[in-house]
């Protein structure tokens, strides 16, 4: 059966990229020059991607990229909880890197630690040629994002010792790049409020800056241009003071519309106009983390002293379902703020322990199938994947050799029209 090739997904998605920098007894390294490709350190075969990737048995990938370990989520379809599948998957790629990374130790007698750089969110931009226009291209939703994005992320998400964050527009979907969150709590909700604005703001009639009247923008205010990629920053030094050293609650930020306002205040009217497309997209626990964190009653990261030591040794003692230690109880934390309002999250077990556990989207599914060698029927045909090309295709062989190239929907597509298929 020949198919044709497909190159866009049937559904709109949502991905996450991590990148971290690799010490090895201490010192700095560049994972390629150090172990060369990253079966090196692998205790057991996985199917490869490039001769500088892997495909992991948790459905995404690890690279080694400029200098960093990068691992990536398989893409989720955009869905209800999609922003909480999104972040367990993350966590998921990092455990079993890190438990790799520990049978070395292990095997080697050397001592390797990940240090936290960045965390990329990819959001589809799937408007067709016909519904774009000169104030709705993707250029300027990532210009009208650079604005509207930077106080809610830096508020919920960010630490004493960021500078940033970056917005770039790609062929097809827009990425917005920050500094990677140890704690898979308040990552959750830092993904739910990016996706739940961005998927709101792409279906507005026009991505020009003037849409944000009626929200509170800190006034002289302009994102820089972003300096890898065709994009946008809003760094540190872009506001008029540095947010990152400013007390949440101070209320000294001048407001377009003429007021003083502290920046918890303005993170949360914001969050508010786009209270819904968020819970829409989140999952319960990381929809009551963020409002939690906004309304004072869980510490945000810049509540702390200073950046969490999880940073500098990610996925060792904070893995997904825990906590940082030092959010570990939120009643002491708010004990030492006086007029704030306990939050009813100090009685809960880490993140989605009390709940039913979040499934898989069909993507994400997969994806794990495919990792882990699950042949399909094709006809007569008994296919075995043997290769992952990108995010859209699977390189499949039958037993006489030949190989077919499918797209993840055509995939899926055949699996649920046979009893025997993937």
């Amino acid at each position: 059966m020949d198919l044709p090739y497909i190159k866009q997904l049937a559904r709109p998605v949502i991905g996450l990229e991590a990148e971290f920098k690799a010490f090895v007894d201490g010192e700095e390294v560049s994972p390629e020059e150090y172990w060369r490709k990253p079966a090196a350190f692998m205790d057991r075969p996985l199917m490869q991607r490039t001769s500088k990737s892997l495909q992991l048995p948790t459905g995404g990938a690890l690279y080694f990229d400029g200098g960093v370990i990068e691992v990536v989520t398989p893409v989720i379809e955009i869905a209800p909880e999609c922003t909480g599948r999104a972040v367990r998957s993350i966590w998921e790629q990092i455990g079993f890197v890190r438990d790799q990374l520990d049978a070395w130790e292990s095997r080697t007698g050397h001592n390797v630690r990940l240090q936290a750089f960045s965390c990329h969110c990819n959001i589809s931009f799937e408007l067709t040629r016909e519904e774009r226009g000169r104030n709705r291209t993707i250029q300027k939703l990532a210009l009208l994002l650079a604005h509207l994005l930077p106080v809610p992320v830096i508020v919920v998400g960010l630490n004493k010792r960021s500078t940033g964050i970056g917005v770039r527009p790609r062929r097809d979907r827009i990425e917005i790049t920050l500094d990677f969150t140890p704690d898979p709590g308040l990552m959750s909700a830092t993904i739910a409020l990016i996706a739940g604005i961005t998927r709101e703001v792409i279906a507005w009639p026009s991505y020009r800056v003037d849409m944000l009247a009626g929200l509170p923008r800190i006034a002289s205010i302009e994102p820089g241009r972003h300096p890898a990629r065709n994009g946008w920053v809003t760094r540190d030094y872009h506001f008029p003071r540095n947010p990152f050293e400013t007390p949440l609650d101070d209320e000294v930020w001048p407001t377009t519309d003429g007021r003083t306002m502290s920046l918890r205040a303005i993170a949360l009217q914001i969050v508010e106009r786009f209270r819904e497309p968020i819970r829409i997209h989140s999952d319960s626990f990381s929809y009551r983390v963020l409002l939690s964190v906004l309304h004072g009653e869980t510490p945000s990261l810049l509540d702390l002293d200073d950046r969490p030591a999880a940073y500098d040794d990610v996925g060792r003692s904070t893995r997904w379902g825990s906590v940082l230690p030092e959010l570990e109880n939120f009643q002491t934390l708010m004990k030492e703020r006086p007029g704030r309002r306990r939050s009813d999250l100090e009685k809960l077990a880490p993140p989605w322990r009390e709940s039913p556990e979040l499934s898989r989207s069909a993507y994400e599914q997969l994806f794990i199938d495919v990792a882990n060698g699950r042949p399909l029927r094709l006809g007569q045909e008994l296919l075995t994947p043997v290769k992952v090309k990108g995010w859209y295709h699977v390189l499949f062989c039958s037993a006489s050799g030949e190989e077919k190239l499918l797209s993840i929907d055509q995939v899926l597509t055949l699996g649920s029209s046979s009893e025997q298929a993937f």
